[in-house]
């Protein structure tokens, strides 16, 4: 629907959307090691990576094995996620406004198709974490209390570590009910919320049981329970991102201003034994 100019006064300010925070996308959770230059959808990262060196017993004065040929492989990382937005103002309504309208459509329009791609990677890592490194299921689902929501989080440390998972940089994503919990633990606010003073990235509450712990309402769920609280390290996926196409138009039968823009993105997890993930309901 067009805006519609009454002869009504205009604010100065803008009374802006509420917005979640996007926390998927961010470097320190997905890494943009493989973006490159990607000029559309469809195009094709191609991951390579080297198997094991097999590490053999030296004996003075005699010949070693002749030279391991390394194995290799290669994953495909398809940008097949197209998103746009496409917004008109009309001149008569920007004539009568004293705020810059097209400025904040443009701001909006951005997070939108973050938002996107926020849920879009959620979904990726939900899917793959390897069974072993699940707490809890679909079926049956964990229900965390005050008293034990750190104790999860220990938890899944421990699975990634089982999973030879660098120490540093791993993360957390809980939904607000689950930082809710841990609020309530001695353990959580005595450690974990030391940098409260300080400025955080996007989502972050703190640090905890090794984790440094983000908040988000896309968390993937299933009908407001099943949450599923994933926690790794930024190794663990790719992700590739591009802005292909911004335009700023006049629309040929009308007097205005239009903006459309492409995003294109893909995703991929790498290594999903860098990946762990609790299952839970709310207590």
């Amino acid at each position: 629907m067009a805006l519609q100019f009454i002869p009504t006064v205009w604010a100065a300010r803008l009374l802006v959307a509420l917005e979640k925070a996007l926390v998927y996308g961010q470097t320190n959770v997905s890494n943009r090691i493989y973006e490159g230059e990607i000029q559309e959808a469809g195009n094709t990262v191609k991951i390579a990576s080297v198997g094991d060196v097999t590490i053999g017993n030296y004996t003075k004065d005699t010949d070693i094995s002749s030279p391991e040929i390394l194995s290799d492989a290669d994953q495909s990382l398809l940008i097949d996620q197209s998103k746009y937005f496409n917004f008109y103002v009309d001149s008569i309504d920007r004539a009568q406004q004293n705020v810059n309208i097209l400025d904040e459509a443009m701001r909006r329009s951005a997070w939108a198709l973050r938002e996107k791609a926020d849920t879009f990677l959620a979904g990726i890592m939900e899917a793959a974490v390897p069974t072993a490194n699940k707490i809890g299921s679909v079926t049956t689902p964990q229900v965390p209390t005050k008293d034990d929501a750190y104790e999860y989080l220990v938890d899944l440390g421990v699975l990634l570590d089982e999973s030879n998972v660098p120490l540093d940089g791993r993360f957390v994503i809980v939904p607000a009910w689950f930082h809710g919990l841990l609020l309530k633990d001695e353990r959580f606010v005595k450690s974990g919320t030391f940098r409260s003073d300080a400025a955080l990235a996007n989502g972050e509450v703190g640090e905890a049981a090794g984790f440094r712990i983000l908040k988000s309402n896309n968390v993937p769920n299933t009908a407001a329970a099943k949450y599923k609280i994933i926690a790794g390290h930024s190794m663990a996926t790719a992700y590739v991102e591009q802005i292909v196409d911004l335009q700023n138009y006049k629309p040929e039968k009308r007097f205005g201003d239009a903006v459309k823009g492409l995003h294109v993105y893909g995703a991929k997890v790498v290594r999903p034994t860098a990946l762990a993930m609790l299952i839970a309901d709310k207590s």
